[in-house]
């Protein structure tokens, strides 16, 4: 068994963001292509946890070198408060050949940069004229850290970043840390939701919220919207907009933004188009003037499952990580 900690997790994936990208973008084609098996995830939520939660996500991935594993992930928003991470996982890789377990990975790492991947490739793939962008972000946590972060590796054109947090130490710290990594980029935090709405092009919403809060959008009508955290606009705004998914079946569940307007208005019809069609087939790019194109993904956990795979191949080639030879039982059956 090859136990890879957090730490050599971010360091095999330090600059190595083109390949996690090619990753991501070949799993989100493979699912359309239905070479994935992704059961639903499973929800672990207490009462008594308020909105915390904890999610096993299973995944098998069909290609050259087939892979099965699951993400066991913890999402405790009030962690930010403790001075712990929001998010805290592991992810198991088992061998497709013989259902031996292989690896276990730090995973809320993973967790972040495949989000990240995701957004990023759905940014570049909608935006098509290639036009600069004024990218807004609301929350200014690791995730939308990251998606700035990927952003930069695919052909968006990031003019400036506009940001907003509840929590005005956040953002501002988000601005010192942004502006040190990036000091090409103009970053500055907005005076209020709506004016990092309507100063933006592309909007990036990763928050811990648990119900909508935005019952308009305040964006150009061209805009791009990444909405991450899948629970932030009312289902008035999902119906008006042109709505691109990862999976229409996952992400109408577990209270999101979209499962509401399913029930509102009894079916699926707003959903346009998935990402993986859209990749697979870029012709198929063509939705409704003036509306704004919102790319909510539910978070696949085979994405998961493949990045920790290029991981574990990365730690076997270079040496990292740790080999327990006898972390399995010797016993045959």
């Amino acid at each position: 068994m090859l136990i890879i900690g957090g730490h050599d997790v971010e360091e095999l994936l330090n600059g190595d963001e083109e390949e996690v990208l090619r990753t991501v973008r070949a799993t989100y084609i493979a699912h359309f292509r239905e070479r994935t098996s992704v059961p639903h995830s499973v929800f672990l939520r207490p009462d008594v946890w308020g909105d915390n939660r904890m999610i096993a996500l299973p995944a098998f991935l069909q290609s050259d070198e087939s892979v099965a594993g699951m993400k066991w992930i913890a999402s405790f928003p009030k962690n930010v408060e403790r001075g712990l991470a929001r998010a805290s996982g592991l992810i198991v890789l088992n061998s497709y050949t013989t259902g031996v377990p292989v690896a276990v990975l730090e995973g809320s790492t993973i967790s972040a940069q495949r989000t990240a991947a995701s957004a990023a490739i759905a940014a570049a793939t909608l935006r098509t004229d290639r036009r600069q962008e004024t990218v807004g972000l609301i929350g200014c946590g690791r995730v939308n850290a990251e998606v700035l972060h990927y952003l930069r590796h695919t052909p968006v054109a990031v003019k400036q970043v506009r940001v907003f947090d509840l929590r005005p130490d956040k953002a501002a710290q988000f601005v010192r840390t942004a502006a040190e990594r990036f000091p090409d980029l103009d970053v500055a935090v907005s005076d209020s939701l709506t004016a990092v709405q309507r100063e933006s092009s592309l909007l990036s919403i990763a928050t811990t919220a648990a119900k909508p809060y935005l019952e308009s959008l305040a964006t150009p009508s061209d805009s791009i919207v990444l909405h991450i955290s899948l629970r932030d606009l009312s289902p008035s705004v999902i119906t008006s907009s042109n709505n691109i998914v990862d999976d229409s079946d996952h992400v109408c569940r577990e209270r999101t933004s979209l499962q509401l307007a399913e029930e509102q208005t009894g079916g699926r019809r707003f959903i346009d188009r998935s990402l993986g069609e859209l990749l697979a087939d870029p012709n198929r790019i063509s939705f409704r003037p003036n509306r704004p194109l919102i790319f909510s993904p539910f978070g696949l956990g085979v994405l998961d499952i493949a990045v920790a795979q290029l991981v574990m191949k990365r730690a076997a080639s270079t040496g990292r990580g740790t080999i327990v030879a006898d972390f399995l039982s010797g016993a045959h059956e």
